[in-house]
């Protein structure tokens, strides 16, 4: 990774370009189409030539939206994967400063799941979704040297193109080891309230397992519909209570009405619980969830124990799943 923050010419590439702000008016046809809106800025659709890409502009008064834009830009210069969400270029003229991106027609995975949304995703969508999220995190954790945590993975961050095939997105509070070796890093807690890994919250130290905790609560959300930062709900402990009734279709997002493979869903239910162990030792890598979820869509595929019986009861190791702190 390079390290040096500033953003030379030198480093980039006919693929990765500076655009003037000029350029980058032209580009969206002066801010015409807004298609999201975040915390530093916003964020516009508009067209590179023929190629459609989406422009988030940074709030100019934003210091802590500067120090994203530098790590963002600097991080996506020096990865490339199907499961990343590619860069196009930025701009970094004065005062305005913005980052362009392929352009993801389906937006994010949260206005899928939420927000009343008439297309409910069927389970074998949602499968290969949560598996091309996890390759991405596997990308990052085990495919970059050194490795990067993403420390922000949540529905909203995972964007899906025409075909909802799935990327991670935003970057900007993503941070790299200092060798590759390192499994820790101390550094100040950053995350989204309801997906922040709590062993990191308590510790200051970063590690990738902080990434499989995030991910993890993103799983809940795929299985069961339901957000991880409702009031007055914990999802986690909603979960376990729900795995110990031992029926699926508590837990399962009911807009599916039983279309999925009860086995493979209670594998997911497992793993998804893996994910979110108190401390990260007991939690699975990347690489394991990435195959566990390659496991469950191929058994989806398949068809296997689809099921016409509703009940949805199987035998279930409510311990060994939720573990001795489940409430």
């Amino acid at each position: 990774m390079n390290t040096d923050l500033n953003l030379k010419d030198e480093l980039l590439t006919p693929r990765k370009q500076q655009f003037t702000y000029s350029e980058v008016r032209s580009i969206t046809n002066n801010f015409k189409t807004v298609i999201g809106k975040g915390g530093f800025g916003t964020v516009y659709h508009g067209y590179n030539g023929k190629d459609q890409v989406a422009v988030k502009m940074l709030t100019e008064s934003s210091v802590q939206g500067y120090k994203e834009f530098q790590a963002e830009v600097k991080l996506l210069m020096d990865v490339r994967h199907k499961n990343i969400t590619s860069l196009v270029g930025y701009c970094n003229d004065n005062s305005r400063k913005g980052i362009i991106y392929e352009y993801m027609a389906n937006g994010s995975l949260e206005k899928h799941l939420f927000d009343g949304n008439p297309r409910v995703l069927s389970w074998e969508t949602r499968l290969q979704i949560a598996c091309d999220a996890a390759e991405g995190l596997v990308y990052l954790h085990h495919g970059c040297r050194p490795p990067i945590v993403h420390r922000d993975v949540k529905p909203s961050n995972i964007l899906l193109n025409d075909v909802f095939q799935a990327k991670l997105a935003d970057f900007g509070m993503s941070r790299a080891f200092k060798t590759e070796d390192a499994t820790h890093e101390s550094t100040v807690v950053v995350g989204t309230r309801g997906y922040l890994d709590p062993e990191y919250y308590i510790t200051n130290l970063l590690s990738e397992k902080s990434d499989v905790y995030s991910f993890g609560v993103a799983l809940l959300e795929f299985i069961t519909g339901r957000r991880a930062t409702s009031e007055n709900t914990n999802l986690i402990d909603q979960v376990k209570s729900m795995v110990a009734r031992g029926n699926v279709n508590y837990l399962i997002d009911p807009r599916l009405e039983g279309r999925f493979n009860t086995n493979s869903a209670w594998k997911v239910v497992e793993l998804a619980i893996a994910c979110v162990s108190h401390t990260s030792i007991e939690r699975p890598t990347m690489n394991n969830v990435a195959a566990e979820l390659k496991n469950c869509l191929q058994a989806e595929k398949a068809g296997n124990d689809r099921p016409n019986d509703q009940s949805g009861h199987v035998s279930f190791n409510v311990e060994a799943v939720s573990g001795p702190n489940a409430r």
